[in-house]
């Protein structure tokens, strides 16, 4: 069974501008990694603070750290490993506390403030959520 969830998830989609992006969708309660977090740039604190949320995080999801290439080319690397959420630290992180959520399937961003990551993200990648939204599909 598992194998095919993981068959029919596995997607190449084609973007607005053209590029091609692969993304395994998953759904979030099954997917290894739940969330990945990276700092914009390997400078000014911003790795720091990136470790520090991914230790708020570690001990009730599976959570990812990645600093190597451009930003966009660490999102299309969860989107293929099929990580849900990203979570971008930036220097508005230093200022604010918040951060940019990013959406695996819909690509959209949002800020959130960083006491409000682990709630979000639990309510999305829980099983209570995947079992709701089969529950509405099926009704």
């Amino acid at each position: 069974m598992f194998l095919s969830v993981l068959s029919a998830s596995y997607q190449n989609e084609t973007l607005e501008d053209g590029s091609e992006r692969v993304v395994l969708r998953i759904p979030a309660a099954l997917a290894p990694y739940k969330v990945a977090v990276m700092p914009l740039t390997k400078k000014d604190g911003l790795p720091e603070k990136a470790r520090a949320i991914i230790d708020s995080l570690k001990y009730d999801f599976l959570c990812q750290y990645d600093e190597k290439d451009s930003i966009g080319k660490r999102y299309r690397r969860q989107d293929a490993i099929g990580t849900p959420f990203s979570v971008t630290v930036d220097h508005q992180t230093l200022e604010d506390n918040t951060v940019t959520i990013r959406d695996r399937d819909t690509m959209e961003q949002e800020r959130v403030a960083i006491s409000e990551l682990h709630a979000r993200i639990d309510n999305k990648v829980s099983w209570r959520s995947l079992f709701q939204k089969e529950q509405y599909a099926a009704g």
